[in-house]
């Protein structure tokens, strides 16, 4: 029987019209179902450096992969315990931590991050489910916002891991037995849950869910799947930077230079500094989307262009958001940033030349200090972008916001004009200098005027602003004549 596939936009959509509320479970499998498999490769070099031992790295990230053949992870979890035994369990929570931050985030699928916000906008009970650790799954679960998972118990005692598991190993039959003790014990009803997982041992746990996927499947997984009729969603990886990333990558910066240099020589004649700063801007980001082989995708542009002057505040994920805000924004604009830019030997000359602000995070009274002038600069009619998070995120999730944004927004009297920017993680991960080639979308939506704003309802409306980004990243505006995504 032919496999029944699903496209992303489909898996949502039945989420939306099917059941609601916390009584449904969305269970997710961890490895090769949220997060692809990838090899340790040079991070464990690194950490050698360091003076952190090897095999630890080694047996937390090779055990984040997809399909098990029969008997590897019997092998694998006696490996993992013989190499564990006797370290303290906050030495391996500490490096499952930092081995997220370093490279795990990045290999987690966009894909599975917007099914999962489908479910969570349902109100369905999130619970990640791993034959893994806690010290793998946790720091990813955290950041995805699952409030359960249910892990492969490691035996501790004093503090310190025994190199023995603590009960049953959450593998095929085990794995399913924990789903039903805890759908049990919250009132979960499964005949009307979600399940997705990738490889054949989570057969038993799909084969309990009302409403089974198999993502990215294994062969028997795939054959049991189209015997079954369920549907079958295929998540792309995101794969390391390979060659042609790093050409691209340095044709794109040879590219932002040469259009900064070229922006600002045409517009040296008229001595004017800020249609110096417009020209640099305007060629520099031109340049380097072409050579980067990155197209920037606009929904609402107008609100871009009008009103002037406004803050501009987007969500930050990447390095290269900057590109992109000069590729929508073009120019009569600045912007506010973190100090640490200034020592990047390409942002900082050119930001600074921009008439940027830089702030020390660090020092929230000298911060606040530092953006007192914004206020006149915007008076004087040049914009301001700035980003409340006041951090890169490693994944798409939006963080809490800042209120200086919104400050400044009403003491110099303009809106507050939301600039909403999807897959620019995809394009450049937090942590790493390589761009890849890609789409980046861009929603600009509606500006909003703070000036009726009291001071004791600004956590709250702030709060609503920060929503707004949450909901537009759940559902994306297409533009006018096409449905939304």
């Amino acid at each position: 029987m032919a496999e029944t596939s699903r496209s992303l936009d489909e898996a949502i959509a039945a989420v939306r019209s099917g059941p609601q509320g916390p009584r449904v479970p969305a269970i997710f499998d961890f490895g090769g179902t949220v997060v692809h498999g990838f090899t340790p490769g040079a991070i464990t070099g690194q950490l050698r450096r360091r003076g952190i031992d090897a095999r630890l790295t080694e047996t937390l990230l090779w055990s984040i992969r997809g399909a098990r053949a029969e008997g590897e992870y019997e092998r694998f979890l006696q490996h993992m315990m013989h190499s564990w035994a006797g370290h303290p369990e906050t030495e391996l929570a500490d490096l499952g931590e930092e081995l997220f931050r370093r490279t795990i985030y990045g290999h987690l699928y966009p894909e599975a991050w917007r099914l999962i916000r489908a479910h969570e906008a349902a109100g369905h009970t999130l619970i990640l489910a791993t034959c893994l650790t806690r010290f793998q799954a946790q720091p990813a679960a955290r950041e995805l916002g699952f409030h359960h998972v249910l892990y492969t118990p490691m035996a501790v005692q004093e503090g310190v891991l025994t190199g023995h598991v603590d009960g049953k190993p959450l593998w095929r039959n085990g794995k399913a037995d924990a789903v039903q003790r805890f759908a049990a014990t919250h009132g979960l009803d499964l005949s009307q849950g979600h399940g997705y997982a990738d490889a054949a041992p989570d057969l038993p746990l799909l084969e309990l869910m009302g409403h089974p996927t198999a993502v990215n499947p294994d062969p028997r997984m795939a054959t049991h799947a189209a015997d079954r009729e369920w549907p079958i969603l295929r998540f792309r990886p995101r794969d390391d930077a390979g060659p042609r990333d790093i050409a691209r990558t340095t044709s794109g910066f040879a590219g932002l230079l040469g259009g900064a240099a070229f922006g600002v020589a045409l517009a040296s004649a008229t001595r004017d500094r800020r249609r110096m700063v417009d020209s640099m801007i305007t060629h520099a980001a031109a340049a380097t989307l072409r050579a980067g082989g990155v197209r920037v995708r606009v929904t609402g542009a107008q609100h871009a262009r009008s009103p002037r002057p406004a803050v501009f505040a987007f969500n930050h994920q990447s390095q290269f958001d900057m590109v992109v805000l000069a590729a929508v924004l073009g120019g009569g604009f600045t912007g506010i940033v973190k100090q640490e830019i200034t020592a990047n030997p390409i942002f900082g000359p050119l930001l600074r030349f921009a008439g940027a602000t830089f702030i020390d995070r660090s020092d929230s009274a000298g911060a606040r200090a530092a953006l007192a002038p914004v206020v006149s600069t915007l008076r004087g009619g040049l914009s301001v972008v700035i980003a409340p998070e006041g951090t890169r995120s490693l994944t798409p999730r939006i963080g809490p916001f800042k209120k200086g944004a919104f400050h400044i927004a009403r003491q110099a009297g303009v809106p507050v004009v939301p600039l909403v920017i999807r897959n620019a993680g995809e394009i450049a991960w937090r942590n790493s200098a390589i761009v890849r080639r890609g789409v980046v979308d861009v929603a600009v939506l509606p500006p909003i005027d703070v000036s009726g704003w009291a001071a004791d309802e600004l956590d709250t409306q702030v709060e609503r602003v920060r929503q707004l980004f949450v909901d537009t990243l759940l559902n994306w505006p297409a533009p006018a004549g096409e449905p939304a995504r």
